[in-house]
């Protein structure tokens, strides 16, 4: 009877969160052969959440990667600013672009000559993009001097040949020093008519950006030579402008319109790929919405497990009652019981999600070897890796989401067996 007396006193003399508490809710926890029910429960709950919180990882950090790679591809091989003229043809174009390289914050203001024809050669013929540039621009663009595979850009304004990607040679069966055929409606005028203009270039490099579209539909040319290709002598299209701080672009349109000291119009990469980037963002935020389902199913099997394991130990909990506990420590005990499921689930899918992310490129690697085709076709997905670049931040969110998740879904189960009678408990044991 002493001895049941100072049980009773231990107990009601607990303070919240003691190691009582988290004893019972421990034992609670663990597998029984009688609970191996509401064990199997709880078993599908942590792999939920688990599941959960890795899938929102993963999917949240290829998006971002995939954004990210995107618009480095894109603003590395188009400029963040395009400087156009308004009141006619850009004939001082180096004086211009002399000026716009000194201002502050630009690293480079690139004069060129852009016009659409047709590349042919023996197996077919393909849509390009023509960009005469000088030599020295050209190698001042990392996404291009950086990925020649095969050839060099030296002499490159000397040398009348041409650069393009590598997926555009593929697909026209050419290699490095083949001629590829460039074909120009705007040609020479005539007595009949304007003629088509067909030239012949030697290939002198191959690039490889990173980017399908882009590797299969530019070709780059000597300025001079697209100058006389495209009936442009002595002008150029405009002043392609790359700057050091794209994110804010909009800080350097004034001092570009004051440095060009002429009539010009500008046009920066937000205002001409906002429709692309914000589909993007779009899917962002729908995908996340979705995939929190999962998470939000998996509190909801904790809230299930529990109440079945309230209904499991109703004479265990009426036993406690009355040998002290209060419902204060019931409430705890559960709540401790299921938020636990949902504390290790949220570990759990955290370190898979990064272990994915770290080796998603092995990944696709070995599922492209299983199945014997590439699982990421770079011709319909732009790219030609799986991007993932994982936010510190948004990752922070996520654990916060799912931990908040699991533990609401205690709530309702712990609050429960708070109100639990001792005696009607009791009563029908």
């Amino acid at each position: 009877m002493t001895n049941v007396t100072q049980e009773e006193t231990v107990i009601g003399a607990a303070k919240p969160f003691s190691a009582f508490e988290w004893m019972i809710a421990g034992r609670y926890l663990r597998s029984r052969r009688k609970d191996s029910f509401i064990s199997v429960i709880a078993g599908f709950s942590f792999l939920g959440i688990m599941l959960g919180v890795a899938t929102l990882i993963i999917v949240m950090a290829v998006m971002n990667g995939f954004r990210a790679e995107l618009l480095d591809k894109i603003l590395g091989l188009n400029g963040h600013i395009i400087v156009s003229p308004i009141d006619g043809e850009l004939t001082d174009y180096e004086k211009v672009s002399a000026r716009i390289n000194g201002v502050e914050g630009i690293k480079i203001a690139i004069p060129t000559v852009e016009g659409q024809a047709l590349v042919s050669s023996g197996e077919g013929g393909s849509g390009a993009l023509v960009r005469g540039i000088r030599e020295a621009d050209l190698k001042n663009m990392p996404s291009v001097a950086a990925n020649i595979k095969q050839g060099t850009l030296d002499g490159f304004d000397t040398k009348v040949g041409v650069a393009i990607g590598t997926r555009m040679a593929a697909n026209l069966g050419l290699s490095l020093g083949s001629d590829i055929t460039v074909i120009s409606p705007e040609g020479d005028v005539t007595p009949f008519g304007t003629t088509p203009r067909v030239k012949a270039y030697p290939i002198v490099a191959l690039f490889e950006v990173g980017m399908s579209e882009y590797d299969s539909s530019f070709l780059f040319m000597p300025l001079k030579e697209s100058q006389l290709y495209f009936n442009k002598e002595g002008y150029v299209s405009f002043i392609e402008t790359f700057v050091d701080d794209p994110d804010n672009v909009h800080q350097y349109r004034i001092p570009i319109e004051e440095a060009a000291d002429r009539p010009v119009f500008l046009s920066d990469w937000t205002t001409r790929n906002a429709s692309f980037f914000r589909a993007l963002a779009v899917e962002r935020n729908v995908m996340f919405m979705i995939l929190t389902l999962i998470v939000l199913v998996a509190a909801l099997n904790i809230v299930s497990g529990l109440i079945m394991l309230v209904k499991d130990k109703g004479r265990d909990i009426a036993i406690l009652r009355t040998m002290g506990a209060s419902r204060g420590a019931m409430l705890r005990i559960f709540i401790i019981t299921g938020s636990a499921i949902g504390f290790v689930g949220t570990l759990a899918g955290v370190t898979l999600g990064l272990l994915v992310c770290l080796n998603i490129k092995s990944i696709q690697r070995f599922f492209s070897w299983i199945t014997g085709h590439n699982v990421w076709d770079p011709t319909v997905r732009f790219l030609t890796d799986i991007p993932a670049q994982m936010d510190p931040t948004e990752t922070i969110l996520i654990v916060v989401m799912a931990l908040s998740l699991s533990f609401l879904a205690t709530i309702f189960p712990a609050w429960r067996a708070a109100r639990l009678d001792p005696v009607e408990a009791l009563r029908y044991e």
